[in-house]
């Protein structure tokens, strides 16, 4: 990505609210200017394929160094970038490298905290998947770790490096009126086999099935957990952990929220007969202190569009509502209504991204790249990322918030400054979870 677009991203979009964190001197792997980034890759199918493709359009970076736990996979990726990154299955083997700058974390959730904390202890810088944690407790400290330590650590939520974005919130804030409701959505009709059942069986036989579940309990291995349909199990990932937490930063970046004060969610398991461990169905409401909600929709059963207008987010001001998605901002003004005069409070607002199409398209991929050029730009200057870790935690939060409410059974209000719960103990006892050892944050 240019150099103006990131500088122009960084002053509007996420690090803009938050002073840099100019650490060069105190940090040991200083990068000159025409260095190349040299990284190390956690998880090497899906995600982390996209995000070695993505590292790889900038010229400046190379991935010296793969890691995975199923040797086939690590084999396929290790072909797919020309055979000469260094090819390792204990992700500890590869932050004992000095030859190693910084590491991309593409595992699933429940690995994400401990493998980030121990990069930051060993020195490198971090680009780790979202959601950032499975826990309020593991994202605080990764963000307590990650400033210990100044590291670089930026949060795959890569929307946050889109100028369109950056454009929206701009817009957003000085233009759309008083926000009261934002809503998103993950909708997939999964009807009527979802994930599908299956019988405990052993694992193939070159997976590592044992380091697969790392801090989780030890259980039998089951074909629809790994390696992708453990997103339906609570113990390793949810749906708004998964796809929300993208959604739900969009809002929070849009609103200027911080985090919620109440939070409330409804839903469960109506239609799909499968063996996941996380609703089919499932609404969450968050009242922000600004006097404002946001919804997110989970519906596994429907996959028709749930907004009138294309977009993944929707806001609603009093002078307009908004829709935007990854290429495109479609504001629609409002008109008054009872007792009110009925003429439109604006214009019609339509701004598109550079090369995009309008309510179509996915620039996922290069929004990804972008992301990834932040990163590597940051790495040098030692300045916050777009979505630097304080960022990736508090947007987490919700969706951790969102499942700690639906599993007890109540209307959680929530203390941002101290990160608790504070009128249902129960809620608090599911801000973290006991691991299986050894595995410790510590």
């Amino acid at each position: 990505m240019p150099q103006s677009i990131t500088r122009r991203t960084f002053i509007q979009g996420g690090a803009a609210a938050t002073t840099a964190a100019l650490t060069t001197a105190q940090t040991s792997n200083v990068l000159g200017a025409n260095d190349r980034v040299r990284l190390g890759v956690i998880g090497t199918a899906n995600r982390g394929m996209q995000l070695i493709g993505a590292f790889l359009e900038n010229p400046d970076a190379e991935v010296a160094a793969l890691c995975d736990i199923r040797q086939s996979t690590l084999e396929k990726a290790g072909q797919q970038v020309g055979g000469k990154a260094v090819l390792l299955n204990d992700f500890r083997k590869l932050l004992d490298r000095t030859d190693i700058d910084a590491i991309v974390v593409a595992t699933p959730d429940h690995w994400h905290a401990l493998q980030a904390i121990a990069a930051c202890r060993a020195g490198k810088d971090v680009y780790v998947e979202k959601p950032l944690s499975q826990t309020v407790h593991e994202g605080r400290r990764m963000v307590e770790v990650a400033r210990e330590t100044k590291r670089v650590v930026q949060v795959g939520l890569h929307r946050r490096s889109s100028p369109l974005y950056a454009d929206a919130a701009k817009f957003i804030a000085e233009k759309l009126g008083k926000v009261t409701v934002s809503r998103c959505y993950h909708i997939s009709n999964m009807y009527p086999n979802g994930i599908g059942r299956a019988a405990p069986s052993d694992p193939p036989a070159d997976l590592n099935w044992d380091m697969w579940l790392g801090p989780r309990p030890m259980r039998p291995y089951q074909s629809n957990i790994a390696p992708y349909k453990f997103r339906w199990w609570h113990l390793y990932s949810s749906q708004i952990g998964n796809n929300g937490v993208h959604f739900l930063d969009l809002i929070r970046w849009m609103t200027g929220d911080l985090a919620p004060r109440r939070i409330a969610a409804l839903g469960g398991r109506y239609a799909v007969d499968d063996d996941r461990t996380i609703p089919d169905t499932m609404e969450a409401m968050f009242e922000s202190p600004a006097g404002r909600l946001t919804i997110f929709g989970q519906y596994e059963a429907s996959g028709n569009p749930p907004l009138p207008q294309p977009g993944y987010i929707e806001v609603r001001g009093t002078q307009g509502t908004a829709y935007v998605d990854d290429s495109l901002l479609n504001v629609v003004p409002e008109k008054g209504g009872q007792f009110q005069d009925h003429r439109p409070r604006m214009a019609p607002v339509r701004l598109t991204a550079s090369g995009g199409k309008p309510g179509k398209g996915n620039r996922n991929l290069s929004l990804t790249a972008q992301h990834a050029r932040n990163f590597i730009d940051c790495m040098r200057s030692r300045a916050l990322p777009n979505c630097d870790v304080e960022i990736g935690h508090r947007s987490t939060t919700y969706a951790n918030l969102a499942n700690i409410a639906l599993a007890v059974g109540a209307q959680l209000e929530w203390d941002a400054k101290r990160e608790v719960v504070t009128n249902c103990p129960k809620a608090n006892e599911l801000l973290h979870y006991e691991y299986r050892k050894p595995w410790s944050l510590d």
